[in-house]
This record gives C-alpha cells, structure tokens and sequence, in this order.
C-alpha cells in the first residue's frame, strides 16, 4: 500500500499544506495511521486511497488547528493554492493563473476542497465522498455548488461571463480544469 499510494498522498498534502517539509510529515503521519489501523483499510487500491486521503486531511487538520493557536494559519492557507499551469502564451497564462487563484481564494474552504478532490485530486464523486465523509450524493451537490461559485468568483475576477470565462478557462488549467469542466462533467 505505501508503495502504491505513497507518491499521491504526498501530492495531497503537498498542495494543501504549503511548504515540502510538512507535506512529508503529514504523509509520513498518514501511513503511520494506516499501520495502527490496518484492521480499518480497505482491501482495494480504488478504496484504499480515498481512505488515505481521509486520513491525510485528519492529518492536516489536526496541523493546522496547531498552527491557529500560532497565528501562521492564514498565511500558509494563501499559499495552498498554486499558479494554473501557465499556457502557451506565458504572459496570458500568469494572468489566467492569476485569476484563478484570486477567485479560488474567495471561496470556502469546503468549496476549495470539493474543487481539489476532484480537480487535482482525480477523485470521482464517491470516492471524495468517502474522503470528506458524507454520501456520494451530497458531495455531488457540494461539487455542484462550489463549481457555481468559482464561475461567479472568476465572473467577478475578470468582470466576464461566468460559463463563458471557465470554459475558455478550461482548457488552459490541465488537470484542475478536467475537474472542472461544465459539459461532460466528471462527477
């Protein structure tokens, strides 16, 4: 399990958590969990890493509830979401980027996550499901609602329209954007 899934859980933490060498902590943390726990890990590999995200985003919270007490959250959770990749016009895809991140950053934390999952994360709705800890169906709402936030947040970013903006958006995003997208929706 830990060679199988060791690599994503530290992207996880890596993008939530800020810097390298807490993201390491957190994955390391993760799998100590999963060995006093090993009676509770599912035996499939489909069910074993949303199972390992969940327990990385316990992890991490329990860090960030320490973190709080030290004033440092806030500026750590501004540097949780990265950059879009940028397109094939660098200065065009700093911008995109940009926005993106400026409208990311007005959203909930629950909506971020939701969008993460999904969109870097490559969980489907069931399995991030299982990671937040409700039903396949009311995460799907949750994904559905947060998708209508970001469209207004970039909307109100850029002074565009939402739909049109996130799916020009779309193709510029890479694997954010896959999660992301209006038609054809991965859910």
């Amino acid at each position: 399990m830990f060679e199988a899934h060791y690599r994503q859980v530290l992207r996880f933490a890596e993008r939530r958590a800020g810097d390298a060498e807490t993201a390491k902590d957190i994955a390391s943390e993760t799998f100590v969990v999963a060995w006093r726990r090993l009676d509770k890990v599912p035996d499939t590999p489909e069910e074993s890493l949303p199972w390992l995200y969940g327990v990385a985003r316990n992890v991490l919270a329990n860090e960030q509830r320490g973190l709080r007490r030290g004033g440092r959250l806030s500026a750590r959770l501004r540097r949780t979401t990265p950059v879009a990749p940028a397109a094939p016009d660098h200065a065009e895809g700093v911008v995109t980027g940009l926005h993106l991140r400026e409208a990311l950053g007005t959203l909930s934390e629950r909506d971020r996550e939701a969008l993460q999952l999904v969109g870097w994360e490559g969980l489907d709705t069931q399995q991030a499901a299982l990671v937040v800890g409700c039903s396949a169906r009311a995460f799907a709402v949750r994904l559905h609602r947060a998708r209508r936030r970001l469209e207004s947040a970039l909307a109100r970013t850029e002074q565009e329209e939402p739909r049109g903006r996130l799916r020009e958006l779309d193709g510029e995003l890479g694997e954010l954007g896959t999660g992301l997208r209006l038609k054809g929706r991965r859910t």
